[in-house]
């Protein structure tokens, strides 16, 4: 079983949920911000930890993050499959030691981004190509943990996506999401209506499935890398 962690409503699993659910993956999802309590992890073959507006450095204010940051260092320990997205990507990082700080430019929207030498022979990213799309939306960005692969990078924020020992991986960039889950995050994370998020939702429609096709990729390499761990006995 795999557990998905989710840190708000609007930030579900998306288009990843409906991969787990076709390839009959069975998976165990807990609301933190509603109160679910993090279970053990030797109860699950991987983890998934989903975004959120929160940051890494609020647990006073969000003391599950404490908890997650436990559960985390755990998971590394054993060598568990980690997928973290976005916010999970940074609680990743903050596991392995690494920094998390504001970055010095906000990114929203769809931005490119591209796979370094190691990314391109990762098993992640296998069978895609070096540059591809992806939406961001996040004012953080983590550094890459030390004797991590820094496996993704934009010009925007160098830092997109790294590996930590076998199979924990980081990504700052959503493969999730859909354009339904895009307009909620407008209408929950901005003021008022702008040109920008009208351009943003538009073209969220416009390249949904292709958006999807990639994710699926994405989505297939994860899945036979929790496999390969469960052959070898990790967990």
């Amino acid at each position: 079983m795999i557990l998905i962690i989710k840190h708000i409503e609007i930030e579900g699993p998306g288009t990843l949920g409906e991969f787990l659910k076709e390839t009959a993956r069975k998976t165990k999802i807990v609301e933190l911000d509603k109160g679910d309590t993090l279970p053990s992890v030797d109860e699950y073959e991987a983890i998934i930890s989903l975004g959120g507006p929160m940051n890494v450095y609020e647990d006073a204010k969000y003391p599950f993050l404490k908890e997650e940051d436990k559960l985390m260092k755990k998971a590394l320990q054993e060598e568990i499959p980690v997928l973290g997205i976005c916010l999970g990507a940074q609680i990743l990082a903050k596991a392995c030691g690494a920094k998390v700080r504001k970055a010095d430019k906000k990114e929203v929207g769809w931005f490119k981004v591209n796979l370094t030498d190691a990314g391109k022979r990762d098993p992640l990213f296998e069978n895609m190509t070096a540059e591809f799309e992806v939406f961001q939306w996040h004012e953080d960005t983590f550094a890459i943990p030390k004797g991590a692969l820094h496996l993704a990078e934009s010009q925007t924020c160098l830092n997109q996506a790294f590996r930590f020992g076998r199979n924990a991986y980081g990504l700052q960039f959503h493969v999730e999401v859909t354009p339904e889950m895009i307009e909620s995050w407008i209408r929950a994370y901005t003021k008022n209506e702008t040109v920008q998020t009208k351009d943003m939702l538009i073209e969220s429609y416009k390249i949904n499935e292709a958006f999807k096709r990639q994710a699926g990729m994405l989505y297939n390499n994860f899945s036979r890398i929790i496999s390969a761990s469960d052959k070898i006995g990790i967990n």
